[in-house]
């Protein structure tokens, strides 16, 4: 793989692309994307909720910047854009890294949780968004070790805007099933998997990569849905490796 291809990051929900920091340090030298999605990081709310949208805010960023073809990376809610980026753009991307995230649809009982949240989130704005997910988002390991990644999650969460926040969830609500899309991913495809990830555990994960040609999967240690947060040192080193 080419190792001077730019790398775009797509951060998680209802996080902003600031929690890349620590790998925007490790690429450092490298050129990189780091966009908010429409609704975060002081980004307006996008008109519709669809990922579609969101993939395709993207694919203007790259056409206002210069790229042609990328390295695409997504964690979670990121990794749901890049499938759908792939299936609007697959000729825009040299290579991906899906991180802590799976191919499916929301089930029925995900989809209702989804509305509640959004509903919750108009009336009550994001008060109680973070203790609500820092359970699910960290694993156990930075829970009980890594106060200050406890901290800065708490944080980021806190800045979401709601109408942000909403819109994110009725987009992931409505996001289709990316399973067929697997086997016609044709560029190398690296997935990411903390090994506390209780949301999207190792097995969703490895059903990414058993389902794509040219698929490798590395679970990250004492990490959980995070696992760039959690464990920077291990997913740095992975992303290095493969992007070397």
């Amino acid at each position: 793989m080419n190792s001077g291809l730019p790398v775009i990051l797509l951060h998680a929900f209802p996080l902003n692309s600031s929690m890349w920091a620590p790998q925007r340090e490790a690429l450092a030298g490298r050129t990189i994307l780091a966009p908010d999605f429409p609704g975060f990081g002081g980004q307006p709310s996008a008109g519709a909720a669809d990922l579609d949208e969101f993939a395709r805010a993207v694919l203007r960023r790259l056409d206002d910047t210069g790229i042609e073809r990328a390295v695409v990376v997504g964690l979670s809610m990121g990794g749901y854009v890049a499938f759908r980026f792939y299936d609007l753009a697959p000729d825009r991307i040299a290579a991906l890294v899906l991180a802590d995230t799976k191919a499916g649809a929301d089930d029925p009982a995900g989809k209702a949780k989804r509305t509640d949240q959004a509903a919750r989130v108009r009336r009550e704005g994001v008060g109680w968004l973070p203790d609500t997910m820092l359970p699910a988002l960290l694993g156990e390991t930075a829970r009980q070790t890594r106060p200050e990644v406890v901290s800065a999650v708490r944080k980021l969460i806190a800045s979401a805007h709601p109408e942000g926040v909403a819109r994110a969830l009725e987009a992931m609500r409505e996001r289709p099933d990316s399973t067929p899309l697997l086997a016609d991913i044709a560029v190398p495809v690296l997935v990411l998997v903390g090994e506390e990830d209780t949301l999207t555990p190792p097995a969703e994960a490895q059903k990414i990569a058993d389902g794509v040609p040219d698929g490798r999967l590395v679970v990250i240690p004492a990490a959980g849905h995070l696992s760039n947060l959690e464990n920077p040192a291990a997913f740095n080193a992975a992303l290095a490796e493969y992007l070397g």
